[in-house]
């Protein structure tokens, strides 16, 4: 199956948002997506402190990413002074012009670094259109679907690590990968997946 992915050889540093690292942990293999791309990964020290608050929630992704970090697959960052100016300006405002911190801070560091952004949330990505056009954006997807990770792990597994992010991460799909996931997993999976039900379905 042909890979689909935005990311290009230009691409060098990708900055990965909250969901993102939660999505790649549940893949249940983040570690060989993460040393298959030909890319240096980094997340804003104000994502890991998100992570930190999924403890409340049962969750582990703080543990999982700190590991990966651990094995250099990963490291956390912190902004700079142009950094911290964009994410001031990302988190003060009315609701409907403002993100989180992860996001705000994701956002900041690939503006400040001239880095890829890596989020899954629509409204960041619509801010970040607007006020940022030359910002690159990429999605977990994006991740699942480059060439070199498709490559090292084999279709079954990527199926496997897809169909994982979607069940118990929900992973968002925009619809540019929709039909890639779904010949992917397969429509009886496919239909599992909150994000992909309707691609799922047949065509009338």
């Amino acid at each position: 199956m042909r890979p689909l992915s935005c990311l290009s050889e230009a691409s060098e540093l990708l900055v990965a948002d909250t969901s993102v690292a939660i999505n790649l942990n549940a893949t249940g293999y983040a570690a060989q997506v993460m040393e298959a791309l030909p890319y240096r990964i980094v997340i804003v020290d104000s994502v890991q402190t998100e992570l930190e608050y999924g403890r409340q929630r049962g969750r582990n992704d703080a543990d999982r990413t700190a590991a990966l970090v651990a094995a250099k697959h990963l490291k956390i960052v912190r902004l700079g002074e142009k950094g911290l100016g964009v994410f001031e300006g990302l988190v003060v405002g009315s609701a409907a012009e403002t993100l989180d911190d992860g996001e705000a801070a994701t956002l900041a560091h690939a503006v400040e670094s001239s880095g890829v952004a890596v989020i899954d949330e629509r409204k960041a990505l619509r801010i970040a259109a607007v006020r940022y056009p030359k910002l690159v954006t990429a999605s977990t997807m994006d991740l699942l679907g480059h060439p070199y990770v498709c490559d090292a792990l084999g279709e079954p597994a990527l199926a496997d690590a897809v169909f994982c992010a979607l069940r118990d991460a929900r992973m968002r799909v925009f619809p540019p990968h929709a039909e890639w996931a779904v010949k992917l997993i397969g429509a009886e999976w496919a239909a599992q997946c909150p994000s992909l039900k309707s691609a799922a379905k047949p065509a009338k």
